[in-house]
């Protein structure tokens, strides 16, 4: 019985040993150099890989087993190659292991450029059939900030360049440099820049790189069973696809909204002045890197800076816009009332009010545009670097934001500079009601405001037009003023009269019917006629033929010929100018830069001045989808509570081409975005319109005094 008691005893110890070797499944277990807390760490932990930690790669390879799996990581980049030597290389060969290493110092046979390249507009473009149906040849993965080893590999799987198109290089790899990015030898594979950690960098989109990793790992270890379930992500939108949207969600999206403009220190603070005005420049290229977190916050009394640009660092964080436009300010003034009155709380009341007043102190409304005998008198200066320079349709978002702020205040502190903004841009329209898109005080002072009241010019743009017709319309409901209206319905007849054929759009076709909106709403509020209806309901049904169930308004482009900015034409003019979201019709993508900010708006106007069932149901599904798509992230405070300009609605990810110069994929802005998804939220959170909010505006009594001034000498 002893002696049975025994041999139990060694079965049991041999079953265990056995147990032991079977569960340490080479393949199974990965040893690992650097990368400790990687994202891709993270992901194999979570799909059941075991993981061994080396400091250095020839140790790793002297210590795994026959036929193992090695990954050596680039802990050091961008500023140091991941160092690797003939003795790792000779060490894997001999023992049969298999490795991936990113970022190398050394590969044999491979020659290694000595300088990295860095990069700014390439991607990742797939040069080869080895990912199969999952990942074609010429698909596109971002890697932002790229810092590559230039080298002379041979078939690589990968390269990096700068392709135009949104998932795919719609024109190959002709006409740009290309660098092998990641290539497979005997011993496994390679990467010149790094992969490991792709959330923190926010490399996208995220099914993409779901394919390459996968595959690397499957072809290391013979694993291809993979749940993603712990794929790191480190931003993301507030809400899923289907997910509910209750009303509580909407006002905590207002508060995130407004309170993000303090988590990211756009409030310029007198400590950092002097680095706003460094980095703002000329205001030709006013980016750099974020203000820091550790900097205090102003009160809106310096202004409030533009938002995010679009280029993301390796390190996942953003460059900043250092720059100051008038129409920022009126905007997020507005975005600040709205929010005050919401909560009915004084903490960013006095803000708003700091940001308008800064209007008028700081060079936006001083000089030539606050001297009565001035052609430019009332008007607002474009931005602080260019105050000479005057949009009709940024004058109008600047109004439109302090008029709306002024009613949540309930103040009428500015009535006399709105009623001069709004006649010193009437006084420049020509016969029919257009004002062109840009003027500048060199030829305002050299012809005369008249010269420009009397001009005969057509300009069908609604981007740049529309919302100065609409504000012609709001002051004259306010004042009864005739011409105004005159105006108004001639350019607006016009412009109905020549859609779509003869419409110059910006960026895409939708903006333009997304901006068209405003005016086409409040015609039918001072003059109720079937013909203004009609014109209303065949810009918002063309609009909402792209609005897909998740709320999303889908981008589209215009005809050939009448595109300021249409499709990237090349590789080579990817990211030289301003361009859409998309590269063809069809590409789920929304923008809410562009159209889906202005849409949210203008919907809300139209709605309301009609009582149309549809358009209150369109404006619920967009007022559901901006909520659910907010920026959620804990890593990045000045980025949570933001909308970014793209939205991949499909996908439910933040992806779209990036190709325009500034206000990219990934830009946010104060104002133009920010603003008006936020102070619309009110109104639809109060059930009310614009046009009801501001109704009880005084305007008309600054109105006689500024009107003869400003007309005196017709």
């Amino acid at each position: 019985m002893h002696v049975r008691l025994i041999g139990c005893k060694l079965f049991l110890v041999l079953f265990l040993i056995l147990s032991f070797f079977r569960c340490a499944d080479p393949a199974n277990t990965l040893s690992v150099v650097g990368g400790a807390d990687s994202d891709m760490i993270r992901w194999l932990e979570g799909e059941g890989f075991e993981t061994r930690f080396f400091d250095d790669a020839l140790s790793a390879a002297k210590a795994a087993k026959e036929r193992s799996v090695i990954l050596v990581l680039a802990s050091g980049y961008p500023e140091r190659r991941t160092a690797v030597s003939t003795a790792f290389y000779e060490t894997i060969k001999q023992k049969g292991q298999k490795v991936y290493v990113e970022f190398p110092d050394f590969v044999p046979g491979i020659k290694l450029d000595a300088e990295n390249l860095q990069t700014r507009l390439e991607r990742g473009v797939v040069a080869s059939s080895y990912f199969g149906s999952s990942l074609d040849s010429l698909q596109i993965l971002g890697i932002n900030d790229c810092h590559l080893i230039s080298s002379d590999a041979a078939n690589p799987l990968m390269v990096l360049a700068k392709v135009a198109g949104l998932d795919r290089a719609e024109y190959g790899l002709t006409g740009v440099p290309n660098y092998p990015l990641l290539v497979k030898g005997d011993f496994g594979f390679v990467s010149f820049s790094k992969f490991s950690d792709f959330g923190k960098a926010r490399y996208g989109p995220e099914d993409h790189w779901k394919a390459v990793l996968s595959t690397i790992i499957a072809d290391l270890t013979g694993k291809d069973d993979f749940t993603f379930d712990t794929w790191p992500r480190y931003l993301s939108p507030t809400l899923l696809a289907n997910e509910a949207v209750s009303e509580e969600a909407k006002r905590e999206s207002v508060q995130r909204g407004v309170d993000w403009f303090a988590k990211g220190k756009f409030f310029i603070h007198s400590d950092w002045k002097d680095r706003w005005l460094h980095y703002q420049s000329d205001g030709l290229n006013p980016v750099g890197p974020p203000v820091p977190q550790d900097e205090p916050v102003g009160d809106g009394t310096l202004g409030l800076l533009e938002g995010h640009s679009s280029n993301i660092y390796h390190d996942g964080s953003q460059q900043y816009r250092y720059w100051i436009r008038a129409d920022v300010q009126g905007e997020g003034a507005y975005a600040l009332a709205a929010a005050s009155r919401l909560s009915e709380s004084d903490e960013y009341r006095q803000p708003a009010i700091n940001l308008i007043d800064f209007i008028f102190k700081e060079n936006l409304r001083t000089g030539p545009r606050s001297h009565p005998d001035s052609a430019a008198y009332g008007l607002i200066g474009w931005s602080h670097t260019h105050p000479h320079v005057y949009y009709g349709d940024d004058n109008a978002r600047a109004i439109l934001g302090i008029l709306g702020a002024s009613a949540h205040l309930e103040l009428s502190d500015w009535d006399r500079e709105m009623v001069e903004a709004i006649l010193a841009n009437f006084r420049t329209t020509g016969k029919s009601g257009f004002r062109m898109n840009r003027l500048e005080n060199k030829d305002l002072h050299r012809n005369g405001w008249k010269y420009y009241w009397d001009r005969d010019v057509v300009n069908p743009a609604p981007h740049f037009e529309s919302w100065m017709w609409a504000l012609y319309l709001w002051l004259y409901d306010k004042t009864g003023h005739e011409p105004l209206l005159e105006k108004a319905k001639s350019a607006i007849r016009i412009t109905m009269e020549g859609y779509p054929d003869e419409w110059l759009w910006t960026n895409g076709i939708q903006q333009e019917r997304a901006r068209m909106i405003l005016p086409l709403a409040w015609l039918v509020r001072v003059e109720d006629t079937p013909e203004h209806r009609g014109w209303l309901d065949r810009i918002v049904s063309k609009l909402l033929e792209n609005q897909v169930p998740s709320g999303a308004i889908r981008e589209e482009l215009g005809g050939e010929g009448k595109g300021r900015y249409g499709k990237t034409k090349s590789n080579e003019e990817y990211g030289l100018h301003e361009a859409p979201l998309i590269f063809a019709n069809g590409d789920p993508i929304a923008d809410m830069l562009y159209t889906s900010n202005f849409a949210f708006f203008s919907l809300n106007e139209a709605a309301h001045a009609t009582g149309n069932s549809a358009y209150f149901e369109a404006l619920k599904k967009l007022s559901d989808f901006l909520t659910r798509i907010q920026v959620k992230s804990e890593r990045f405070p000045d980025l949570d509570g933001a909308w970014f300009r793209a939205f991949d609605y499909e996908r439910w990810e933040f992806w779209a081409s990036n190709a325009d110069v500034g206000w990219g994929a990934w830009g946010t802005l104060t104002g133009w975005t920010q603003s008006w998804i936020v102070a619309t939220q009110v109104l639809v959170l109060q059930k009310q319109s614009y046009w009801e909010l501001t109704s009880d505006s005084q305007v008309n009594q600054s109105f006689p005094a500024v009107h003869e001034r400003m007309f005196q000498d017709r």
